[in-house]
């Protein structure tokens, strides 16, 4: 058996298409483009060369960016005080903290300085608790795209057992709640799990984000089972063996071109609905 492979960027067109619309109407109706704020700290590479793709995405589907460049000298203090004046900013409608930031900062008190109207990635506790309740929120941008992924291919996940491999605040607890909420069965892991396994071999879906490469091994994947690879690591490897688990599962996520353009198209959705709710 060859698993079908789950085609993020596919997806993730069809989402960025009605998300441009989207944008278009909102700028005909107020004379504005919807707009998020990408803040940096530092000098990061990596970091700089995620928040210039993000940009260069909002200007594809019309909407504007603006950038908050801070020096890798900034204090927790003074990166609170410019997230909460582009909180208080009528014309910003999403912000974006790209992390991780300084060791001295405290990543925490700047997420939480984020309006929650304006929280579009996810990331403060308003909104972990809007994922965990039901209620109305954004998402955490990848756990909101992994169950749109889901959902592109009919992939039912109520009654199903499922396995999330990762606890960070802004990815396996909550695509955990997400999954939940969905009517799954839940099974928190990571990398200090014993028998993880056996775990997984149980799992009819598992999701994968804990940042090991190929922690997850092809034999251990039940026959079948869904795979989702959040995982991204040096040399486009995932946290999953893909070739070998491909070989037993039903559908899986390819590394890069899977989790990664959902991520980046729930972003820029969000950022437009923020916009329709706060006009």
């Amino acid at each position: 058996m060859s698993a079908t492979v789950l085609d993020g960027t596919a997806v993730s067109h069809s989402l960025l298409d009605a998300t441009a619309a989207r944008a278009a109407a909102f700028a005909a109706s107020s004379g504005r483009t919807p707009t998020l704020a990408t803040v940096l700290v530092g000098d990061d590479p990596a970091s700089r060369t995620y928040v210039k793709m993000k940009r260069s995405r909002c200007a594809k589907v019309g909407i504007g960016s603006r950038a908050v460049e801070l020096p890798a000298s900034t204090t927790t203090e003074q990166l609170v005080a410019a997230i909460s004046a582009l909180s208080a900013d009528p014309t910003v409608d999403g912000i974006l903290l790209q992390h991780p930031v300084p060791a001295h900062v405290d990543e925490r008190a700047a997420f939480e300085a984020i309006a929650p109207g304006k929280d579009v990635d996810g990331v403060t506790m308003h909104s972990f608790a809007a994922m965990a309740f039901g209620e109305p929120g954004f998402h955490s941008c990848t756990p909101g795209g992994i169950l749109r992924l889901l959902d592109a291919y009919d992939l039912p996940l109520t009654g199903r057992r499922a396995v999330v491999i990762g606890r960070s605040p802004i990815l396996g607890k909550p695509v955990g709640m997400l999954l939940l909420a969905r009517d799954a069965t839940v099974t928190y892991c990571h990398s200090r799990t014993a028998d993880l396994a056996e775990a997984v071999r149980e799992a009819d879906v598992v999701v994968a984000a804990v940042g090991r490469p190929e922690l997850v091994r092809g034999e251990w994947v039940k026959p079948g089972a869904v795979v989702v690879d959040a995982g991204y690591n040096p040399g486009n490897v995932g946290d999953v063996e893909h070739a070998a688990a491909a070989e037993r599962a039903g559908h899986i996520t390819p590394v890069p071109g899977g989790v990664g353009p959902m991520t980046i198209a729930v972003l820029l959705e969000q950022t437009v609905r923020a916009a329709e709710a706060g006009r």
